[in-house]
């Protein structure tokens, strides 16, 4: 029996799954909504703490970008502006234009270490990995206590595999106290790799009290309450991660491992197969469905 699906990534943003969920969502930072108050000139930067989380669509929207042109247009020279459009064209999933932006404001501001790390997301998007890690690298040396540039320097370790470079990113995004849940999340995922699912747990833990709406970690959460034999947790948190998004396939192929495990097999079919139709490539559903109705 296999454990566990695929354990969603709660990496960066939603957006960098939108192939997957056929979504343009890109939780970049410094996505700030265009209001006739904004005055770029005054604006700070943050990462949205979500990839998710899920992303406004209206934010990368015609009308939005419109209006942060407009905001360009009175403010040609303030890098600022180009990092927010450019974070509009990343969630419209326009990336050559978030990257001509991104370029733009580094250009008028060589310091600009959230560009960086805006413009290393696009390039993580794009799959230029080794350029992605140069502009986290550069964020770090501007400012080495941004802590987003260490998740997301971070994402791009464990993704290659080099899941002790990624154990130190996030730990020292944690150490700086930061409040992004995507730093626990992904350091879970790594204790997870490693079995150590108390450890694990407690960091999805943690990652659920900062993010209590979005639905991975407590995937997360729930394998490696599976893991540890805890049943009962494991199909709550699975469930709460359906009620949460209903339309993850991930979440309803774990239910359906509970629900198998249980020895439910008219239960977990028809999760494994509401899964499959989600996403019909997802062979862990596939051969879980065929498993249960072999058995049947």
């Amino acid at each position: 029996m296999t454990l566990t699906a695929k354990t969603a990534d709660f990496s960066d943003h939603s957006g960098l799954r939108a192939a997957r969920a056929n979504r343009s969502g890109f939780a970049l930072a410094s996505m700030l909504a265009v209001t006739a108050a904004l005055a770029l000139s005054g604006c700070t930067t943050a990462e949205t703490s979500s990839d998710m989380m899920r992303v406004e669509r209206a934010q990368g929207s015609e009308q939005n970008i419109a209006s942060l042109s407009g905001v360009i247009s009175a403010n040609p020279s303030d890098p600022e502006g180009y990092n927010v459009r450019g974070s509009a064209y990343g969630r419209a999933g326009e990336f050559r234009r978030a990257l001509a932006d991104f370029n733009k404001a580094i250009e008028l501001n060589p310091r600009f270490y959230q560009a960086y790390a805006n413009r290393a997301l696009v390039e993580r998007n794009m799959g230029d990995q080794a350029a992605a890690q140069a502009d986290y690298n550069t964020a770090l040396q501007i400012n080495p206590r941004y802590d987003v540039a260490f998740i997301g320097r971070g994402n791009l370790y464990r993704q290659a595999g080099q899941l002790d470079q990624a154990f130190s990113d996030f730990n020292k995004a944690i150490e700086l106290d930061t409040t992004d849940p995507r730093a626990y999340h992904n350091r879970g995922l790594i204790f997870q790799a490693r079995k150590q699912h108390t450890q694990a747990i407690e960091d999805f833990s943690t990652a659920i009290s900062l993010a209590p709406n979005s639905p991975e970690p407590y995937n997360g959460r729930g394998i490696s309450y599976v893991a540890l034999n805890d049943d009962d947790n494991a199909f709550s948190d699975f469930n709460t991660a359906i009620n949460l998004n209903g339309k993850i396939a991930e979440s309803w192929a774990n239910q359906a491992l509970v629900y198998e495990r249980r020895g439910d097999k008219a239960k977990a079919a028809k999760s494994y197969s509401y899964a499959l139709k989600l996403d019909p490539k997802y062979e862990l559903a596939r051969s879980g469905l065929a498993r249960v109705k072999a058995g049947a």
